[in-house]
């Protein structure tokens, strides 16, 4: 293996399922750090992490991992590890015994992978649990054995599909803490989720796809500042939206002021966010208003995909 090969390369890849397109035409470089995939059920994202695991073979195209390819399969899954969103065990497992299972059939000596095991438990904060049967365990308990299993043998590049699903606050900010701490590591660290505000916080770099196409890549907000034509939906919550409303829609940038049912909102639709929040609060402080929150309204995936594919949801793809 060739260590100073340090990308993930997607070279024209495309996969069909038959007549069902996977994903088509890929061409993507994704370096170390954290990586995120978004997009809604069905548009290919889990497609991309098999192909990228060496789980599913390309219909055509080519995909490096750090120089390797699945075709060297030793040294491949020696560096690569994958969580998948299948929460399955085999029968009557505990939690420990899952994880150094997994290392003994890498071939890991029984004593290395005992050590390596209690590491990762450790890293996934499930010591007290680690010997009860997974069958007890809740669904962010088993969410994070199975990360620990991913992790255990130290992988130079890590893939997980969904794995902030089940998690409780405390453990979700744990568990973004560590992809975090992972990829200031060094290590690539490639995710899929539907929380996007979350990703982006934590991502280095961020892949959009739709219907199997990579449609955009970067940081999200700044992939989306740059599609003015799409206004960016704020909610701002506050003790005048009247007064607010009628301040806010005499700025050029501002397409739309709606107020709330309730009377105690108003939302806005604005072609440039950044100085939205700038007049805004030159405003409150004119005016004396006094704000409850300010939250964009639409930081979802589904709400990207109608600035960036003019409103495609998933569908066709896996």
């Amino acid at each position: 293996m060739s260590t100073e090969i340090k990308e993930i390369v997607f070279d024209n890849v495309s996969k069909f399922y038959g007549e069902v397109l996977g994903v088509n035409r890929v061409n993507l470089t994704i370096p170390p750090g954290v990586t995120s995939l978004v997009g809604p059920n069905g548009s290919g994202k889990t497609t991309l992490m098999n192909l990228m695991t060496g789980l599913v073979r390309p219909t055509q195209g080519s995909i490096t991992v750090l120089g390797l390819t699945p075709q060297q399969p030793e040294e491949f899954f020696r560096h690569v590890g994958y969580c998948t969103q299948f929460d399955s065990f085999p029968k009557g497992v505990t939690g420990f015994e899952f994880v150094f299972q997994s290392l003994l059939l890498r071939g890991i000596t029984r004593v290395q992978a005992n050590q390596l095991a209690w590491e990762a438990i450790d890293r996934v904060g499930l010591r007290e649990a680690a010997l009860r049967k997974v069958a007890g365990y809740s669904k962010g308990m088993r969410q994070r054995i199975r990360l620990g299993q991913s992790i255990a043998h130290h992988p130079t590049v890590l893939v997980l599909d969904e794995p902030l699903n089940g998690l409780d606050p405390m453990a979700r900010a744990e568990t973004i803490a560590l992809f975090e701490a992972l990829g200031k590591e060094g290590m690539h660290v490639i995710l899929s989720s539907h929380v996007l505000h979350e990703v982006d916080k934590i991502s280095d770099q961020v892949v959009l796809m739709s219907f199997g196409y990579v449609v955009a890549e970067g940081k999200i907000h700044g992939v989306r500042s740059e599609v003015k034509e799409h206004p960016m939906q704020i909610l701002v919550r506050c003790d005048a939206p009247n007064r607010l409303a009628s301040r806010l829609f005499s700025q050029d940038h501002v397409v739309e002021a709606k107020l709330n049912n309730d009377g105690r909102g108003v939302l806005i639709r604005t072609r440039d966010a950044d100085e939205f929040y700038m007049i805004l609060n030159k405003i409150v402080v004119e005016d004396n208003i006094t704000l409850e929150t300010v939250a964009p309204a639409d930081d979802d995936v589904n709400s990207v995909y109608q600035y960036l594919v003019g409103g495609a949801g998933g569908g066709g793809t896996v």
